[in-house]
């Protein structure tokens, strides 16, 4: 990874350099391994990188690389290097001397700015066009590189992180109040706002293009794969195979000893296995982490629910003889103890802070180990391990009704579906939004507010619902009637840029996610939703797919695990950090203006000594609380706050 900064200044003054460092100084920690600035357009343009080596080719990096036509600072993990360099005649043996930023300079001298559409990995880049004087920003879809930028007054700057802008004096210092109480209703990123006033990102898959009349954003990765057709089901299991192998041998470059997490679902256990038989005929190993509660933990949980996910993720770690399995347990420490190092590292409130306690305990270890590649499968359920019903709309739409009572009846007999929630899949994406609604809210326990999830103020949620149809864009969840653009729109609202570079500058960890990788995301929208859901069995394709890695007793389970079901005891421990941190709130004016402080502070009155496996309770204490807290805390920080 690369920590990326650059400024242009549209009146021609010549600071751009000073600037650019400064900028760069600013983002040390993504990049300590070297850095270097070029400038152009006599000074009024400066595009700078700090190096992160973690590849073999890494130590020929010597951006910021400049061509005939291009200037181009990228940070990036190219996965097609072989397949570019030989479509650019460039010679193989030459390869191991070349950087990727290399390769990619030499695609844009070649192609121009549509060349971004033929990189395959992850990466963030910038590139100045000198011919047209003009400057591009894209991101790979994937979007575990972050890139953010601001457009002032005479001028135009981007950095990897934002602390990279806010050394400049002109980019306000601040959170955007309104991004803010979006996100804590919708839950996630809301178009190309951040939580800083003036600081906007890059999306996922997306490229802007800057000139000194203006900036213009465009959508450069939208897959519309046509579907795939082979002759027999057993055909589909291979391509799935092959896809899963490929996607985690490319996340495998340079490495022979990764982390990796390891749940009891299918996303990790589908990386984590297949990394390991990737690795072993060259002697290498796989180190399995699983989060699990304290020893002796035995509170009740909700039916369905797997509190102690070890026993099956130790299962499965045994099918593969260089796979070590570590068993992680937090032993009672508090979500809320890295709150700071996440607004420093992160620079965004930490929708779950609850998982924080775990994630950081397997980041320690990892490190310890002198690991430097973690190996997750965050985006699985909308790649590889697809449900895959919405076959049922579409069956109802193209007037298959026995194909489909068919399926509504083994849904049923294989204990996957009732009959009632088959119809809700089957008939919800039809009926009239306000329909959804009363339906979910009288039979599926759907929220009748926001409020019930998040500590929003109710002034601040009435004031915004208006304004951006907030209550419909949450409420109206009606299953999609389209399943690959629902699956897209999922997959581009989570943008996980921030907090990849957090775990590399907090531990030095490489977050590599094959589930999110192009060319399996692709080809895993191309699979006929009959292959994904066949004969009642949601995931039967993935199902098939892991036989061969994965035992059955984990591809047969139909209950979930639920990770950090001991949290409550850890924020026990510190109900005095919790008291003071809503005090805190409450007093900045900033923060207490979203964040409904005197609702934190009677949850916290009323802090229960029981109940922590019903369902309401962890949302009044897990969701509502817990990250109220975790949005208060970063407004007062970003702005400035009382301590």
């Amino acid at each position: 990874m690369t920590a990326l900064a650059g400024l242009w200044r549209f009146d021609g003054r010549p600071d751009a350099e000073a600037v650019c460092t400064r900028m760069l100084a600013s983002q040390r920690i993504y990049g300590p391994h070297g850095s270097r600035v070029v400038s152009d357009l006599g000074g009024a343009l400066c595009l700078g990188r700090n190096l992160f080596r973690l590849t073999p080719e890494d130590a020929h990096d010597r951006q910021p690389l400049s061509g005939d036509v291009m200037l181009l600072v990228a940070d990036l993990r190219l996965d097609n290097r072989d397949e570019l360099a030989d479509a650019l005649g460039l010679e193989i043996s030459r390869l191991r001397a070349l950087a990727d930023a290399d390769i990619v300079l030499a695609a844009l001298e070649r192609g121009g700015e549509g060349a971004v559409e033929r990189l395959y990995g992850d990466f963030a880049l910038a590139a100045f066009d000198r011919s047209r004087r003009r400057l591009i920003l894209a991101r790979s879809p994937s979007s575990l590189r972050p890139l953010h930028y601001h457009e002032g007054q005479g001028f135009f700057a981007f950095a990897t992180m934002p602390k990279g802008l806010h050394v400049i004096p002109d980019v306000p210092c601040g959170p955007d109040v309104e991004a803010v109480a979006r996100g804590m209703v919708l839950l996630s990123a809301h178009g190309a706002d951040t939580h800083f006033r003036g600081v906007r990102r890059v999306m996922p898959g997306a490229m802007i293009t800057v000139t000194p009349g203006g900036v213009q954003s465009r959508t450069w990765w939208a897959p519309a794969p046509p579907m795939l057709r082979l002759k027999r089901d057993a055909d589909y299991v291979d391509a799935f195979r092959a896809e899963l192998d490929s996607a985690v041998a490319r996340c495998l470059r340079g490495e022979q000893a990764v982390a990796a997490h390891l749940s009891s679902g299918f996303d990790s256990a589908a990386v984590a296995t297949t990394a390991a038989r990737l690795l072993a005929p060259s002697g290498g190993r796989v180190t399995a982490f699983t989060a699990v509660p304290r020893q002796g933990y035995d509170l009740q949980l909700p039916p369905g629910v797997i509190g102690d996910e070890g026993p099956l993720a130790a299962m499965t770690a045994a099918m593969h003889p260089n796979m070590e399995h570590v068993l992680v347990r937090t032993d009672g420490r508090s979500a809320l103890a890295d709150l700071d190092r996440y607004f420093f590292l992160a620079e965004r409130p930490i929708t779950n802070i609850c998982n924080t306690a775990w994630i950081n305990a397997i980041n320690d270890q990892a490190k310890a180990r002198g690991l430097r590649v973690l190996l997750t499968g965050e985006m699985g359920n909308i790649s590889l391990s697809h449900d895959g019903m919405e076959l049922l709309p579409q069956l109802l739409r193209q007037g298959r009704l026995a194909e489909l009572a068919r399926q509504w009846i083994a849904l049923k007999r294989n204990g996957h579906s009732r009959y009632r929630a088959s119809a809700a899949r089957t008939l919800g994406p039809f009926m009239p939004s306000w329909l959804w609604t009363w339906v979910s809210r009288t039979y599926r326990g759907g929220p009748e507010s926001p409020l019930t999830y998040s500590a929003i103020r109710p002034e601040r949620l009435a004031a915004i619902q208006d304004e951006l149809g907030i209550e419909r864009a949450k409420l109206d969840q009606r299953p999609p009637r389209d399943g690959m653009a629902a699956r897209l729109r999922a997959f581009s609202r989570a943008d996980r840029g921030r907090f990849a570079k957090a775990t590399l500058a907090g531990w030095g960890l490489d977050c590599r996610d094959p589930t999110s990788d192009r060319r399996l995301v692709e080809f895993s929208l191309s699979i006929p939703p009959g292959q994904i859901l066949r004969n009642g069995v949601p995931r039967a394709l993935a199902r098939a797919g892991l036989a061969d890695r994965v035992p059955q007793e984990v591809l047969q389970r139909r209950d979930r695990g639920r990770q950090a079901v001991d949290w409550h005891e850890g924020v026990e421990n510190d109900l005095d950090l919790l008291k003071t941190e809503i005090e805190r709130i409450a007093a900045d004016p900033v923060a207490s203006s979203v964040v409904d402080a005197p609702r934190l502070a009677a949850l916290l009155r009323a802090w229960p000594t029981e109940g922590w496996h019903q369902n309401a309770q962890n949302l009044a204490y897990r969701t509502n609380l817990l990250r109220g807290v975790a949005v208060g805390h970063f407004m007062r920080k970003a702005g400035g706050g009382n301590g």
